[in-house]
């Protein structure tokens, strides 16, 4: 269904790991360390700067995928790594992209279904990467039917 897309990838997208930002999502996930948001616990650490939690990256900007149409209702999150090189400082620029990584299906209990590998990437503006995140889509039979493809 989807396999003519794997390789595809998005154009760079700048994102800021803005202190605000930074702040607002490390109290969503109930995890308010000083390293996060206390500015003189960052600038005492061993990076002179706050970090930005580990899933912080699931708020970027990936850009988008030329002809990858997914639906915005009935997809199931199947799986999410992350892998760093180095921790993401406040303040900086990061420009992230995504790209089709596998497509694949299986036959369920409740009918086909089909397992998108996306795999996104951050890198710093000197194009050094910083991080990986790889994620797995479920797309049930369901939502296949609904899809143009």
């Amino acid at each position: 269904m989807l396999t003519d897309s794997i390789g595809k990838r998005s154009g760079k997208v700048k994102n800021i790991v803005e202190r605000g930002a930074v702040k607002k999502f490390a109290e969503a996930i109930d995890d308010a360390h000083p390293i996060f948001i206390c500015e003189k616990t960052g600038r005492q650490s061993r990076y002179r700067a706050n970090i930005a939690p580990p899933t912080f990256p699931r708020v970027f900007d990936y850009g988008v995928i030329e002809g990858l149409d997914l639906p915005k209702k009935g997809l199931i999150h199947g799986e999410q790594l992350y892998h760093y090189e180095r921790p993401l400082l406040v303040g900086e620029e990061i420009h992230c992209y995504q790209e089709v990584h596998d497509y694949y299906e299986r036959n369920g209990k409740s009918g086909e279904m089909g397992f998108l590998q996306i795999k996104r990437y951050g890198e710093d503006s000197d194009g050094q990467l910083i991080f990986t995140e790889e994620q797995v889509v479920i797309i049930t039979e369901a939502v296949r039917k609904g899809m143009k493809v």
